[in-house]
């Protein structure tokens, strides 16, 4: 079976390593990129590079209709998607009495609403297929919640419900849907601690290291596989243990 996975956020820091750890695993991989036209063709090229099939593709998740012309040109180039992860997200570090209306909704739109749409234009093709795999990637901050992230921590928790209930949805027709919260990842997201608030955060991390983006693919991997079929509506914490959520 050719399995054909799109990656929204393809060209970010958690998202590259997905897409490497798919490619290396016999997957033909969609980067999805907004803003990083050049970082996601450079990986799309990397991946072909390896013996892979790889195809850069321009999606704002937040836009329905770029959602679809995506999902077009996916086709076209690799054919009919049957594996999607969910990984387009922002994020922004200030207390809630400093965010705008324009930044709440920014936020939301990307980490919640952009999943919902990536989703809705999607799935139909899967259950058609019968088979189909769902991975949103959603935040421990999400379970827990984060001072001076209220609005990404409260995306991230509607993500979290989102993929709990399409879930019992999708479940009859064999797609699975289920959800990765890593925790701290080393990544240029969380490039703004300070040295002082890294050690404090790495002081409570049980593993004793802070978490890479090879380790969210690596769980994305299995929930993607076709052993993982009996396995849906979870949310997989990857934290190192970090909240021992």
């Amino acid at each position: 079976m050719d399995r054909i996975a799109f990656i929204t956020g393809g060209s970010g820091g958690i998202g590259k390593d997905v897409c490497r750890k798919l490619s290396q695993n016999g997957f033909a991989v969609a980067v999805g990129y907004n803003n990083g036209k050049q970082a996601a063709c450079d990986l799309a090229d990397e991946l072909v590079a390896g013996g892979g099939k790889a195809v850069a593709v321009k999606c704002d998740v937040t836009d329905m209709t770029s959602v679809n012309a995506a999902k077009l040109v996916i086709e076209r180039e690799l054919g009919r998607v049957d594996t999607l992860v969910n990984n387009a997200g922002i994020s922004s570090y200030k207390l809630f009495c400093d965010e705008t209306e324009e930044t709440v909704r920014n936020t939301v739109n990307v980490d919640l609403l952009g999943a919902m749409l990536v989703c809705r234009a999607f799935y139909p093709d899967m259950v058609a297929g019968k088979f189909g795999r769902i991975i949103n990637v959603a935040s421990i901050w999400g379970i827990c919640g984060a001072s001076m992230e209220v609005v990404y921590s409260a995306a991230k928790a509607g993500l979290i419900g989102f993929g709990k209930a399409l879930a019992l949805e999708l479940a009859p027709s064999g797609i699975t849907v289920n959800t990765v919260s890593p925790g701290f990842i080393d990544t240029p997201m969380n490039a703004d601690f300070s040295k002082s608030e890294r050690q404090s955060i790495l002081d409570e991390i049980p593993s004793c290291r802070f978490g890479t983006g090879d380790d969210v693919a690596s769980a994305i991997l299995f929930l993607s596989g076709i052993d993982a079929s009996y396995v849906t509506g979870q949310n997989i914490v990857v934290s190192g243990g970090y909240k021992n959520v």
